[in-house]
């Protein structure tokens, strides 16, 4: 060992710790088995997170990607050891009991690359994530381990294409929805579903994936342009292949996670996801990596912050073009400079990079001219925010609408109770639910569930059936991505917890003010009272395992459904 005491000791802070001296012998006994040879102890270790797998199109192509960020790690003095973590598919679990899992497995994807990072002494690391959850896990993780890390993104697919009209996940959701109105016969449903997912990469709108993606981003936590780039491209390649540089450069200048993952950083990331008119989920997921990073971030900075920035891009689902569009025309980073020239983002933010955002931006060249994909702030497509933060009698301490404006910014109606999802897509589906209905779907949250389901099939059924201006749903679960209309989730307190959503009965008029920012059952505090007297929780759908586990521990969602608060 021929370095500097200094040297190792900055460059080498953890892995130092597991090869060095005479008595860790067999810890370089068993490496040397993995491929290392004498020169790899003396260098820095940096592991590469890989969520690869054949569980969905989303991730299955990471493992290449993976190979890509250890060689961009290996040919600039690193050593780099790739690792697996799991992912799940939300879109085939998606309307069963399976994707009660899915918010889970955030926990476990977060829990996983702590465990192996910690327990290896890695000094840095790389995550590649694809899917939904695995990028809030990932991120959790460098929050937790507070060592030198990039992300990258997997990557969007390339959209199908059905009778000359591009079509996604999305488009076979609501295809469901109209072979049930008949809109559609069986062979048209088949074909839809036959070419909607042409090949690897995350699904293609601006779903919880790439908004994810974006506001990781916009957090300075990739690097430029990594959310909008091709998942089988060379410029993905490319991006795996600095991201090994770059985590090297945060190393020797002993830049962290959180130094980059600040209060004004998380600011940047929610104005991000505004613009581009992101998932409910974003609220979820940052509120949960801020929590992690000791950052005090709360559901009203997303009011805040919405009131001065408008929706811009007009992307899916709302919207008419994917993310594969927006790459077209130069990515996230033209968006983001506009942001800053307006002063809605903090240029003097860290990144990975070593630079600031500012620094990031400086030569960014502004999109073409004519493009419809980003509008300007002159025509946006929203004024402000489209994520709203409701309060009133059914959510003292808030829930969350998605209100895109083409649905309006008041519904009132009448409530339609279900106790889960299954229900209320079965009624959906027969036609039992009508113009002027508020669809209820409750114990759907992260501790009733447990594991707060994303409800796509319902919504996605409500568009099909052309019911998309005319029912509102509300529910203590929460919403893909992909969900759009008169859509209200994250209610809390949660059904199970006693919160007023468990008292609803049919019947009930249900009013969503998104001018007001309220939600309001119609009907007097004191009949809510006399209702949540006679209330009775019910008894634990899971005792053992995974689901119980994060039942007891979890919080609710308006602190992000953490498990580790």
């Amino acid at each position: 060992m021929n370095r500097s005491a200094k040297n190792i000791k900055s460059t080498r802070p953890y892995s130092g710790i597991v090869v060095d001296g005479y008595d860790r012998a067999p810890s370089r006994g068993m490496l040397r088995a993995v491929g290392f040879k004498d020169e790899d102890f003396t260098k820095s270790q940096i592991g590469i997170a890989s969520t690869w797998s054949m569980v969905t199109p989303c991730n299955m192509h990471i493992n290449k990607l993976a190979e890509k960020a250890a060689e961009g790690v290996d040919a600039n003095g690193g050593k780099a050891i790739i690792f697996n973590t799991i992912t799940v598919s939300d879109g085939i679990s998606m309307g069963t009991e399976g994707m009660k899992y899915s918010l889970v497995s955030r926990e476990v994807i977060a829990d996983s690359v702590e465990t192996v990072v910690g327990c290896e002494g890695f000094d840095g690391f790389v995550a590649i994530g694809g899917c939904d959850k695995n990028m809030p896990g990932c991120l959790i993780a460098m929050a937790r381990l507070n060592r030198p890390a990039v992300f990258v993104y997997g990557g969007t697919i390339m959209p199908g294409c059905y009778h000359d009209k591009d079509v996604d996940i999305v488009s076979i959701f609501e295809a469901v929805g109209q072979y049930a109105n008949k809109k559609i016969d069986e062979s048209q449903l088949k074909g839809i579903e036959s070419c909607a997912i042409p090949g690897a990469g995350s699904c293609g709108g601006m779903y919880t994936a790439n908004t994810m993606a974006s506001a990781i981003e916009g957090l300075g936590m990739s690097l430029p342009n990594s959310s909008a780039q091709a998942a089988i491209s060379p410029e993905k390649e490319s991006d795996c292949i600095r991201a090994g540089q770059a985590v090297l450069n945060l190393l020797k200048n002993n830049i962290r996670p959180r130094d980059i993952m600040t209060k004004k950083a998380f600011e940047n990331a929610i104005t991000v996801v505004i613009a581009l008119g992101g998932s409910t989920n974003a609220v979820l997921h940052l509120l949960a990596m801020a929590n992690a990073t000791g950052v005090k971030l709360s559901i009203d900075d997303f009011t805040r912050i919405g009131k001065n920035v408008p929706v811009l891009a007009d992307l899916k689902p709302s919207g008419r073009y994917v993310m594969a569009d927006l790459v077209k025309i130069g990515g996230l980073a033209p968006l983001m400079k506009m942001l800053l020239d307006k002063k809605l983002l903090h240029g003097d933010c860290l990144t990975v990079t070593g630079k600031t955002v500012r620094e990031n931006l400086e030569n960014v060249q502004s999109y073409p001219a004519g493009q419809p994909v980003i509008r300007s702030f002159e025509n946006p497509v929203k004024k402000n925010s489209h994520l709203v933060i409701l309060y009133g009698n059914l959510a003292a301490q808030g829930a969350v609408a998605k209100i895109s404006g083409k649905e309006g910014s008041v519904f009132t109606g009448t409530a339609r109770v279900f106790e889960s999802e299954e229900a209320a897509l079965k009624k959906i589906l027969d036609g039992t639910i009508k113009k002027g209905d508020v669809i209820v779907i409750r114990y759907e949250g992260p501790r009733g569930g447990p594991g707060m389901r994303e409800m796509l099939s319902p919504t996605s059924a409500v568009m099909g059936r052309g019911l998309g201006k005319d029912v509102a749903l509300i529910t203590d679960g929460r919403f893909s991505g992909g969900s759009h209309g008169f859509v209200v989730g994250h209610i809390t307190p949660e059904a199970y917890v006693g919160g007023p959503l468990a008292i609803v009965k049919d019947g009930d008029t249900i009013t969503i003010d998104a001018a007001k920012c309220l939600l309001d059952l119609g009907i007097s505090q004191a009949e809510i009272k006399k209702r949540l007297k006679k209330w009775k929780q019910p008894k634990p759908r899971y005792t053992r395992g995974v689901l119980a586990k994060y039942a007891r521990n979890v919080t609710s969602a308006s602190m992000g459904a953490v498990t580790d608060l």
